[in-house]
């Protein structure tokens, strides 16, 4: 039998978008046993199908720029402060940065981000990303998205310009639980580009990583604050432990915990785009056609960052055998 408590927010939020779920509510929904997940995942369904439908977007991603990276996020390869086996390298030319779009649109993505390492890039740096998002503009029928770090205004003006739509800045986690997991810049650092990126016209996308250690009340205090932000896409990671970094040794959430997030972020966001992202394939497993019933509608395609993701084949294949469309 589902649980009242459930039932009632499902058709609260059905009827109307605006009729949102509290901070406790959701923390009553995270607390429901684990025969109860799959009634939570129908519901999130429900509600997806109302306010996005059935259809799925896909984005990729390039590491523009790899290593080197100043800050000591606990769980990033990519930091100084850890000894990976990553390669390292400075910004990907123009001419690298504009072909891998043009293959990425050829095989499905209908986003691509270009995304650096760093608390924040030079000017000359600036331009040469503005420069390849024009020309990807050309070419291409691509949604263009950055990842640059910290960003100023004239900065997300330039990149604007180009043909830019699309800022993204992760949070990572939630405010209460951040000293924990980066202790190089503030909480408030992030805030403020996601700001000044809204401010300015683009579309912000920016979410985080689940799986650092965090405890139920805190992945839905990050949820709440992307709600707060009026964000337009949450993109969701899951946490794969790279050798080297503080969180190697993390466990990885279960498959139905993991599905259960994803669900609880629906029903706090029913109308935002929810992309499920990096650590999808050692986390969910067999389980990742579940995230669309989750509540996601948006999946990123192709390689991570660091790590590498499926063939865009495979996920393109499984989007279509749910019947949903792209």
């Amino acid at each position: 039998m589902f649980n009242e408590t459930l039932i009632r927010i499902t058709e609260n939020v059905l009827k109307d978008i605006q009729n949102s779920i509290s901070y406790e509510e959701a923390c009553e929904l995270a607390a429901l046993p684990n025969d109860k997940t799959i009634d939570l995942i129908i519901c999130a369904s429900k509600i997806r199908n109302k306010y996005k439908r059935n259809n799925v977007f896909t984005c990729s991603i390039i590491n523009a720029k790899s290593g080197f990276c100043s800050e000591d996020c606990a769980f990033c390869a990519q930091s100084v402060h850890h000894k990976t086996e990553i390669d390292t390298y400075p910004l990907l030319s123009e001419e690298k940065l504009v072909d891998n779009a043009v293959r990425m649109y050829e095989a499905g993505a209908t986003r691509y981000s270009m995304v650096t390492s760093g608390y924040m890039l030079t000017e000359k740096e600036i331009e040469s990303i503005s420069n390849a998002a024009a020309n990807i503009k050309k070419k291409t029928d691509l949604s263009i998205c950055v990842s640059l770090g910290m960003l100023t205004e004239p900065m997300i003006r330039q990149l604007k310009e180009s043909g830019v739509t699309t800022c993204h800045h992760n949070l990572e986690t939630a405010r209460s639980y951040f000293n924990q997991i980066c202790t190089t810049h503030d909480y408030d650092e992030d805030i403020e580009t996601i700001k000044l990126a809204k401010s300015a016209g683009l579309k912000v996308c920016s979410g985080g990583i689940l799986g650092l250690g965090e405890t139920w009340e805190q992945r839905i205090e990050l949820a709440f604050t992307l709600k707060e932000l009026d964000v337009d896409s949450i993109p969701i990671n899951f946490l794969n432990p790279i050798p080297g970094t503080r969180m190697e040794n993390r466990p990885l959430l279960p498959p139905m915990e993991a599905l259960k997030s994803i669900a609880i972020f629906r029903l706090i966001n029913p109308g935002k785009n929810i992309t499920i992202c990096g650590g999808r394939e050692i986390t969910l497993r067999d389980y990742q056609s579940w995230v669309f019933i989750a509540g996601a509608n948006g999946l990123m395609v192709g390689n991570y960052l660091t790590t590498q993701g499926r063939s865009i084949k495979m996920d393109m294949d499984m989007i279509n055998e749910t019947g949903l469309g792209t």
